[in-house]
């Protein structure tokens, strides 16, 4: 893991050289809500194929550096920017999932300029309903009084799909690891920043770089009808619909993740 400004993160250095006459394009992507950026492991063999691939840890997840607090998509956002700058990354293919694609789009919002194309993986792009911001309201009482193990207890039914649950129930396991490696503090910030987050739906007709939507057909939490909507606002984009995935569609079917995600890389950017 590396360090820069407030933001650790992973990096996959490409093996093989670009294309004769196309630049070097990196890869970015932001993790979901409550795991870390080794949630993104199986992404990093696509430097394999010749991109580069960083995976930013959101601040306090895993032991990054967490202060001052979170309370917004945007202060994620910011934090990427400042990664990206520190880097002294032009632009990028940046994507997300889940929460990871809320400050994609907040990112977007922010700073198109750094969008060389856009993933966006098992997310929405609405707001909270009223009732979504009391259900963040009691997973933040219950991170508070009880910790990061009550949060997966509660969170890791709806996070896996149910053919993983029977055929690979080590990634139920693995992603428990992962949630109970970020503080109850990293926790409530990514609570608090996704339950004020804006609706970002009149933002989606604004997007013209390329644009990749990927969904799980198992994903209870962001369901396939949310990204057919994202997908039908985004003019251009392409919708990839994993079958015997849930709402982790990396972790769970990380092979046809990385081959939808590399057609893109290829034949899109």
């Amino acid at each position: 893991m590396l360090t820069l400004g407030r933001l650790t993160y992973l990096e996959a250095s490409p093996s093989v050289a670009a294309p004769a006459g196309r630049a070097q394009t990196t890869l970015l992507l932001i993790h979901g809500f409550p795991l870390n950026a080794r949630s993104w492991e199986p992404q990093l063999q696509l430097a394999d194929r010749g991109w580069r691939v960083l995976a930013p840890q959101l601040r306090g997840f895993d032991g990054s550096p967490g202060h001052p607090p979170v309370d917004t998509v945007d202060d994620y956002a910011g934090d990427i920017i400042d990664l990206l700058d520190g880097l002294h990354v032009e632009d990028a293919v940046i994507g997300g999932l889940s929460m990871g694609g809320y400050i994609t789009l907040a990112l977007f919002r922010l700073a198109p300029r750094y969008f060389r194309g856009m993933m966006l993986a098992d997310t929405r792009s609405q707001a909270d309903t009223a009732e979504g911001i009391e259900g963040r309201r009691r997973m933040l009482a219950l991170v508070r009084e009880r910790g990061a193990g009550a949060v997966a207890d509660e969170m890791l039914p709806k996070l896996v799909g149910e053919t993983t649950k029977h055929l690979n129930p080590q990634i139920v396991e693995h992603t428990r690891a992962l949630i109970l490696a970020s503080s109850p503090d990293a926790i409530a910030g990514g609570i608090r920043a996704m339950m004020s987050r804006p609706d970002s739906t009149p933002l989606l007709s604004s997007i013209h770089c390329p644009t990749l939507i990927l969904v799980g057909e198992e994903d209870a939490i962001t369901p396939p009808a949310q990204s057919e909507a994202m997908h039908r606002a985004i003019a251009g984009s392409e919708l990839t619909i994993l079958p015997r995935a849930g709402h982790l569609a990396n972790l769970e079917r990380p092979d046809a993740f990385n081959d939808a995600l590399a057609r893109f890389l290829t034949h899109r950017v």
